[in-house]
């Protein structure tokens, strides 16, 4: 199938990954995928929550919103509504766990960061551009803080989202491609190419194995291609 931009179904949309975005936090990025943008900003507590406290190890969390014109029509401010919803909430602790597995909890200590994400236009794939820029923000943050200068980070992380859109295996999905799918995953992955965590749905009708394999298969080749964009963004050899 003919996409709206052109791109081939394995490709992804223009990527930028912008370190050092926001000027006070310990560590930022703005990540755009496409028309998707997000604000994750890093920030280091020495402390963690009441649950750890005292066991030695540390913990890495995100919060994750959406601005009111982010969409195509005004949503009210959570906040404002006084609860967040499932979804955020949902988003939120993906993007902690897809972090948190390739953290050194351990090494690094009774410390808590957040990562917050922020939505500043959205068109598709914001919990993907999430996790990636957020990896960025976090390792910006934790660079050169562990015990003797060790890495706290033991790879990268990032994801994409994948979709079948008229019985094609797509990459990348923008929103009108998400609004059309038969089916839907986003997918998280370390540089390695291990999996992290897979959402996948049937939405408009069933998928084949086969057409699940072929959606690993894209997130693969991306995830490869992001974590290339992330060590360019970090300044880091690839």
């Amino acid at each position: 199938m003919a996409r709206s931009d052109g791109r081939a179904p394995g490709a992804l949309r223009p990527v930028v990954l912008e370190a050092g975005f926001a000027r006070h936090a310990e560590g930022s990025c703005m990540a755009r995928f496409g028309d998707t943008h997000v604000l994750c900003a890093a920030t280091i507590e020495e402390r963690v929550p009441p649950w750890l406290k005292g066991r030695g190890r540390g913990w890495v969390t995100a919060e994750y919103g959406m601005l009111p014109r982010s969409t195509h029509t005004r949503t009210d401010r959570e906040a404002a509504r006084g609860r967040q919803s499932g979804r955020t909430q949902e988003i939120q602790r993906l993007i902690g766990r897809g972090l948190r597995a390739v953290t050194d909890l351990e090494a690094l200590g009774e410390r808590q960061i957040r990562i917050d994400c922020d939505v500043i236009q959205a068109d598709g794939g914001t919990r993907a551009a999430a996790i990636t820029g957020g990896f960025v923000a976090l390792h910006a943050a934790l660079a050169g803080r562990g015990p003797g200068g060790a890495p706290l980070l033991r790879d990268h992380v990032a994801a994409v989202s994948c979709g079948v859109v008229g019985g094609v295996a797509l990459a990348d999905l923008d929103y009108g491609e998400d609004s059309a799918a038969d089916a839907d995953a986003n997918i998280v992955m370390t540089g390695a190419g291990a999996l992290v965590e897979v959402q996948a749905a049937a939405e408009g009708a069933v998928f084949s194995r086969a057409a699940f394999d072929r959606l690993l298969d894209l997130a693969g080749a991306c995830v490869a291609e992001l974590v290339g964009l992330q060590k360019a963004a970090l300044g880091l050899d690839r």
